[in-house]
């Protein structure tokens, strides 16, 4: 076999690497565009580095900006300042070694104080230095609202008389427009065109300031038109058809300059260098308008075709290394696998590897501050998850739908003839359960078809005595294979009474067979299984549990059909690598094992899962059966459901705490590389809903940021926004694909069990924090609302999931109100914020249909039952 799959797992892989080229090629072929002049007009010129803070008073010093003149010498005329603060005042002194000329400008704000020192020393500096041939009194103050109108024309016209260079303003273009007073009392109109914050796609970007040139030369036909800020950001947030990014900035720049060269405009670009200082006051994209970044590298080629992404060979290159190591993680153990199968994994791992490479890609290209960093740490951490919950869900869907066989059938057996089956002692715990139900049991068992077998009922801790008295009677009735113990008080919860049965089980049973004291079982059962035990190796055999009150109503159809997708899905899967989970009723374990592994662990809330692994980490197999052998009873109300799933979810990770050397291979352990693999990668959905409740929390965060001040906060980057709704849609259309396809599900029943599941995630994610963070086992507080009407009780039972559910549309509703019509990445940050509602919303869903009554004929369709394979 492995001289066959090696061939066709490198045919598959290569195919997949080739595609990957393509695709990444496809995306970055080369764009020619006119070539850059050997020199520009002019270039708005901030000398700021990395940790200069103007509003801190932190500037750079006389060499950084000689340094920056030099870097710019022979490539721009002539550059446009902003400020005379601290150094900045001496860029005009600098620029003469340069041979540039200056475009002096002072910054102006509310303050009216630094305003005043602000313009006297900008009549000074402009008195000093002749190479400063024109005056900017204040940048977009008008569209701050930092000064009135009147203010700004008081300034302007104070400078207009002390210097003799002309003197302006800057402003938008539209504000030139809605403002012309301003012309009267300015030499020139200093306008800035940038397109980008209009919403402007870029094939409409430079006829466009083309266009706006032209109304602000009609508006003003006596005025000569300076284009005193020209530019696009090389990232940052998509604005309505405006896409920020490297080769978007370089088109647009040489496109404008191409058009400036023939129109004969005068203009400074926007900008000479990255301002990362800026992010504060203009959102993240602020930091992006330079032709070079902060560090003063060229950011895009000036005259060489434009590429996308420059750096796509290695990126394509990376990705395609790393889809081969995923591939081959999830092929180590694929001998079974289809072909079928393994391209689909092969496509997943490239598809997930290229996601992996652009999202370290385009964060790298972010300017990181301690606190984005720590958010960027914290983003990186859940897409990691996203990335293996991902991987391990299509790996359960290839190895569920594209098998060439199973590796380890069970099925029925018959006794070998001639040889005597063994004693089985069959134990019932339980605690104040109905006597009517537990004679029902009783009988079942009584009707069982094997000739050696005892029955032990350990009735632990019920004070009525008029609840078990009924049950030890109705066991002497049945005759000496049923025993009756009642002990109160008895610690370790259901593991002390199994305990307390396992050392008063007779000598001579050499299996034990534990059952809920819900379940009726088949008169088949021990006959079919027990046989598996003539096996030495077989350490315990299970069979699924089953459930046969789904008829009684619609809560419980939708209960049902849940339940199925593990029990007929996953437990099938693990079966092959002898990975189960072991399960407190409808299981047969060897009682030497049981006693050689130490019997029932009473310190874990699911004592049979941690009992299997046990027995697995000694060395022992597990045998699963995928055809049911017994019937219980399910939960009766939607909060009784969420106990029983707390209960599981809590238990799973004191079993992780208590095992995690083992799991990890950090512990000597029979344990092999599979059964480590289906624990872990069973038990990450659950953490990632632990994990979903802190992403919750910070959406919000981050949502009510944005909803308060939304100029300044941009809704999270979009690569870290897309990952979750994949993840979302790829595991809505396994379930759909493999309820219908392998549990033989209707589309309703399928339906209500993604519903159902759904139902209990913030329920799994309270479990799993809590079992990773406390030791004792949880209590679960039940709503004191029982003589309040149904729709009380159904809010009540999911309360807090109600009011997330709120708090998420709430927050979407705000994001979208405040950011929906400018940036489409608040539009996709909203529908995510509507996903991660929908866990909530289906716990409202599930608790109102266990408490109101519904339709008959939903109840009936749902209620269908379903053929188990």
């Amino acid at each position: 076999m492995a001289s066959r799959v090696r061939p066709l797992n490198i045919t598959i892989g290569a195919v997949c690497a080739v595609l990957t080229v393509v695709v990444w090629a496809a995306g970055n072929r080369p764009n020619p565009e006119s070539p850059w002049p050997t020199q520009v007009a002019g270039m708005s010129f901030s000398p700021l580095r990395m940790g200069n803070d103007p509003e801190a008073g932190e500037f750079p010093s006389r060499g950084e900006i000689s340094a920056d003149l030099d870097l710019l010498s022979g490539k721009v005329k002539s550059v446009r300042t902003y400020g005379v603060g601290g150094t900045l005042a001496d860029i005009p002194e600098l620029a003469k070694s340069h041979r540039m000329s200056v475009g002096l400008g002072a910054w102006l704000t509310g303050n009216m104080e630094d305003n005043e020192r602000e313009i006297a020393r900008l009549i000074e500096v402009a008195r000093a230095n002749r190479n400063v041939t024109r005056v900017f009194v204040g940048n977009e103050t008008l569209l701050r609202g930092d000064l009135t109108v009147e203010q700004l024309i008081g300034y302007l016209d104070r400078v207009r008389r002390a210097v003799k260079v002309p003197v302006s303003t800057g402003e938008p273009w539209n504000v030139w427009l809605k403002h012309p007073e301003l012309a009267a009392h300015a030499d020139y109109v200093a306008a800035h065109f940038l397109p980008y914050w209009e919403g402007i796609g870029l094939d409409d970007a430079v006829g466009h300031v083309m266009a706006t040139v032209g109304e602000l030369r009609a508006a003003f036909p006596k005025k000569p038109v300076l284009l005193a800020e020209v530019g696009w950001p090389s990232n940052g947030r998509t604005r309505r058809g405006s896409v920020a990014s490297q080769s978007n900035e370089a088109i647009f720049l040489r496109r404008f300059l191409e058009v400036a060269q023939r129109e004969k405009y005068d203009y400074y670009l926007m900008e000479a260098f990255d301002q990362p200082w800026k992010a504060g006051t203009e959102g993240s994209v602020g930091a992006y308008w330079g032709v070079y970044d902060v560090y003063r590298n060229q950011k895009f080629a000036f005259t060489e075709p434009i590429v996308r992404v420059p750096q796509w060979r290695f990126l394509a290159g990376a990705s395609v290394a790393l889809a081969a190591g995923a591939l081959c993680m999830l092929l180590l153990d694929g001998g079974t696998l289809r072909g079928r199968g393994r391209g689909f994994l092969a496509a997943t791992a490239n598809g997930v590897a290229a996601a992996v490479v652009w999202v370290a890609y385009d964060y790298a290209h972010q300017y990181l501050t301690p606190f984005t960093i720590t958010i960027g740490i914290a983003l990186a951490a859940g897409f990691l998850g996203i990335t293996l919950v991902l991987l391990t869900e299509a790996h359960e869907l290839a190895e569920a739908t594209w098998v060439t066989r199973r590796r380890r059938p069970f099925g029925p057996l018959l006794p070998v003839g001639g040889v005597d089956l063994p004693k089985v002692s069959i134990h019932v715990p339980a605690y104040n359960e109905p006597p009517e139900m537990m004679i029902e049991t009783l009988n079942a068992l009584a009707r069982l078809d094997y000739p050696n077998f005892e029955v032990l009922v350990i009735d632990n801790n019920t004070a009525d005595p008029a609840v078990w008295q009924p049950v030890e009677a109705h066991c002497g009735r049945l005759g000496e294979r049923f025993r009756f113990f009642h002990v109160a008080p008895l610690k370790g919860f259901k593991a002390g009474a199994l305990n307390f049965t396992l050392a008063h089980t007779a000598a001579d049973a050499e299996v034990v067979a534990v059952i809920d004291s819900d379940y009726q079982v088949r008169p088949t059962w021990l006959r079919d299984l027990v046989p598996h035990f003539a096996r030495p190796e077989i350490g315990f055999v299970q069979a699924p549990q089953d459930y046969r009150d789904e008829a009684e109503s619609v809560f419980k159809a939708m209960c049902h059909a849940e339940y199925k997708g593990f029990f007929h899905i996953g437990m099938v899967t693990r079966n092959d690598r002898n990975a189960v989970i072991e399960h407190g009723t409808m299981t047969m374990i060897r009682a030497t094992v049981l006693r050689e592994v130490g019997g029932w662990g009473e310190w874990c809330i699911t004592e049979d899962a941690e009992l299997g692994l046990r027995i697995f980490e000694h060395g022992y197999e597990g045998a699963y059966l995928a055809e049911s052998y017994g019937r219980g009873l399910m939960p009766d109300t939607f909060l009784d459901y969420k106990k029983q799933r707390f209960r599981w979810a809590y238990g799973a990770m004191q079993i992780l705490r208590r095992h995690r050397r083992e799991l990890l291979g950090l512990a000597r352990t029979r344990l092999t590389r599979g059964q480590r693999y289906h624990f872990l990668a069973g038990w990450l959905p659950w953490l990632a809903d632990g994990v979903n409740l802190f992403y919750t929390a910070g959406a919000l965060a981050w949502s009510l940021a944005i909803v308060l001040d939304p100029r300044h906060v941009d809704p999270p980057l979009a690569v870290f926004m897309v990952p979750p709704l994949a993840l979302f849609g790829f595991k809505v259309a396994k379930l759909f694909h493999l309820y219908r396809a392998r549990v033989g599900a209707t589309r309703a029943q399928t339906a209500a069990a993604a519903l159902t599941g759904l139902a209990l995630s913030h329920t799994i994610a309270k479990a799993v924090v809590m079992g990773l963070v406390t030791t004792g086992k949880p209590f679960f507080r039940t709503p004191k609302c029982e003589n309040q009407p149904a729709l009380v009780r159904a809010v009540a039972a999911a309360a807090e999931e109600a009011a997330l559910a709120a708090a998420l549309w709430l927050a979407s509703a705000g994001v979208v109100v405040t950011q929906g019509r400018e940036l489409p990445g608040a539009l996709l940050w909203s529908a995510v914020l509507l996903v991660l509602s929908l866990p909530y919303v289906a716990a409202v869903l599930v608790s109102l249909t266990n408490a109101l009554p519904v339709r008959q004929r939903l109840r009936a369709v749902l209620a269908t039952s379903v053929p188990l394979p």
